[in-house]
């Protein structure tokens, strides 16, 4: 799958295991990559429905966003890149055709 970022800070942290470990600390640093890895490996969003990490489409203010799992609370939050989303006949997101993503954000969803 194609990864991009929403904001070229994004990029030049996302794209350097030496920087992510020192933005985000060691062992996020690791999660951040094995997700980077993932979301790279897969054909489309479908490939991780399953996958480790417990990827998800986000609700309330946050809907047409979606969410996969890193430490603690914390989540690696993207969008499909085709807007509008592709969707199915019954309005939800068709994750088979999701072939590429923006990256928004890592923050914790269940902050106030």
């Amino acid at each position: 799958m194609e990864v991009t970022f929403r904001q070229q800070r994004l990029a030049k942290q996302f794209n350097s295991a030496r920087e992510i470990v020192r933005v985000f600390g060691p062992e996020a640093g690791k999660q951040i990559q094995r997700r980077l890895v993932q979301l790279e490996a897969a054909t489309c969003l479908e490939d991780l429905r399953n996958a480790p990490g417990r990827c998800h489409e986000l609700i309330g203010n946050r809907s047409g966003q979606l969410s996969i799992d890193l430490n603690g609370p914390y989540r690696l939050i993207f969008v499909p890149t085709a807007q509008p989303a592709p969707t199915k006949v019954d309005g939800g997101l068709n994750w088979s055709e999701v072939d590429a993503v923006i990256i928004i954000e890592i923050l914790d969803t269940h902050e106030k």
